[in-house]
């Protein structure tokens, strides 16, 4: 194969896991599309890449925006002329305060971005995927340990993340048809922006505030270049890549 032939797209490639696995997808010649609500944080990954970076397109999207999706897409056939992987990554939770506190607006935000967001982009994919020559390809989306396990005052991030786990296996099924594998990588601690707080302490269900253990974000980059490169009759369904130490197996 020669180098940088498959193409991917990574949903929140500006920052934390999105940008790692951009870099990474990158060392093993992919050309990679990276999408996000800020230009600069995409621009800043490019810049990153050093001079790999002429094989990454910095494309600013709203995932929650039905036309902005469309016009990702379009890009991205423009640019490279195919879809081999996307990868659902953007996520964002609601402020940690009481459930019944919770506004509808707040609530709305992270199923926007989290459930639909993954939908419409999977979506565009599928009728990318279906289409091109060869047909076919992959969908990977992040899930978290919290589509198994919630934390306290998590309901808005907790509910979407086990939607979608429901979303993966649906498409997962629907896309066999096409040549489509989905899966799905549940990702505990990932020492990225959004888990630096975790140096600091997070409440536990018991009440206590404990500090948690993290792990280095590119070991999930790299199992995510793992599961991309299999081959379309094989899928890795699920899989879980988290802190060892973290308080997730076992009780108390």
């Amino acid at each position: 194969m020669s180098l940088h032939q498959k193409t991917a797209v990574i949903t929140g490639g500006g920052t934390g896991i999105g940008k790692r696995t951009a870099l990474a997808l990158l060392a093993n010649g992919y050309c990679v599309v990276v999408a996000g609500r800020r230009l600069e944080p995409l621009q800043d990954t490019k810049q990153e890449a050093g001079t790999s970076g002429s094989h990454l397109l910095p494309v600013q999207t709203d995932i929650s925006d039905p036309a902005s999706v469309q016009t990702l897409f379009a890009k991205t056939k423009d640019a490279f002329g195919r879809i081999d992987l996307l990868f659902n990554n953007a996520g964002l939770g609601a402020p940690q305060i009481p459930l019944e506190d919770l506004t509808h607006e707040q609530w709305m935000s992270v199923v926007s971005v989290n459930l639909t967001g993954a939908f419409l982009c999977t979506q565009e994919a599928f009728r990318l995927m279906k289409t091109q020559t060869p047909k076919g390809g992959r969908i990977i989306n992040n899930g978290s340990i919290s589509a198994h396990s919630p934390r306290p005052n998590s309901a808005p991030y907790t509910a979407t993340k086990h939607a979608v786990t429901g979303l993966t296996k649906s498409t997962s099924l629907d896309g066999r048809k096409y040549s489509i594998a989905c899966g799905q990588i549940d990702i505990g601690n990932a020492a990225t922006e959004m888990t630096s707080r975790m140096k600091d302490g997070v409440p536990q269900p018991n009440g206590q505030v404990m500090q948690e253990p993290t792990m280095n974000a590119d070991n999930v980059a790299n199992a995510v270049v793992y599961m991309a490169g299999l081959p379309l009759d094989t899928n890795v369904l699920f899989m879980t890549v988290m802190a060892n130490d973290m308080p997730y197996v076992g009780r108390g």
